[in-house]
């Protein structure tokens, strides 16, 4: 199983991701779902995967490939005008990808699932967030729906939905996304740690904070900790049942 969130506030892009793979209990495994192209100063495109593992890494190999085949006819990422023409191109590898994978041709309804979030910015352009599905269509956030997850997503979104503002600073989405991903750490084993962290600044066009957040981490263990005891203390600070 998986989290990823991708996040739109003010100042940017702001992208989490969590690193367990597993087959059953017994077979549990790390692997980066986060990849990035950059280009500085002309764009910066962040993917994040869920699904199948062989799916998400074929999809991301192949984007990989055709962006450094000289000579071939397929577009690239870092050539694309736009992010909803990289969007499209990314829709499209995916379903290229289930179908060659998928026994008699079958799509979107087969084991070779997987989804994806995908964000960036191009020079010339504002940074744009997208969620694209197993069939290779999308959806692109707005002020109404400003962030997308994919994998487990239940645990994490109550606290998201609650506290969200778009005018929120850097740190204080970091601290709500860690929120979020704590939650679902402690409801889901097949979610762990370490975790990824990314930050796209508009304008900026290149990666600025990049992280990469373990069991250790102090400010994760702090935000675990505190947040576990603040349950605690709102819970008994309700009013008792009256019956």
């Amino acid at each position: 199983m998986t989290y990823c969130v991708g996040l739109k506030i003010d100042r940017g892009l702001v992208f989490m991701s969590d690193t367990r793979t597993n087959a059953g209990m017994d077979s549990i495994s790390t692997f980066k779902k986060m990849h990035v192209w950059e280009e500085p100063g002309e764009r910066v495109i962040v993917l994040m995967s869920a699904g199948n593992l062989a799916t998400t890494q074929a999809v991301v190999s192949l984007l990989d490939e055709r962006n450094k085949a000289v000579g071939d006819r397929h577009p690239k990422l870092l050539e694309t005008s736009s992010m909803y023409q990289t969007v499209r191109l990314v829709g499209d590898t995916v379903k290229e990808v289930i179908e060659h994978a998928s026994p008699n041709g079958d799509k979107a309804d087969s084991y070779f699932n997987a989804s994806f979030i995908l964000g960036g910015q191009i020079k010339g352009s504002p940074p744009r967030l997208f969620m694209i599905y197993p069939e290779g269509n999308f959806i692109e956030s707005t002020d109404d729906t400003p962030f997308f997850q994919i994998g487990e997503t239940k645990y994490g979104k109550p606290i998201i939905i609650r506290a969200y503002d778009r005018t929120m600073s850097l740190a204080e989405t970091v601290k709500l996304l860690l929120v979020s991903f704590d939650s679902t750490l402690k409801s889901n084993l097949s979610v762990g740690l370490p975790l990824d962290l990314l930050f796209l600044e508009q304008d900026a066009l290149r990666v600025g904070l990049n992280r990469r957040i373990g069991q250790d981490d102090p400010y994760y263990r702090t935000i675990s900790d505190g947040w576990s005891n603040a349950l605690k203390i709102a819970f008994s600070n309700l009013p008792d049942f009256p019956g």
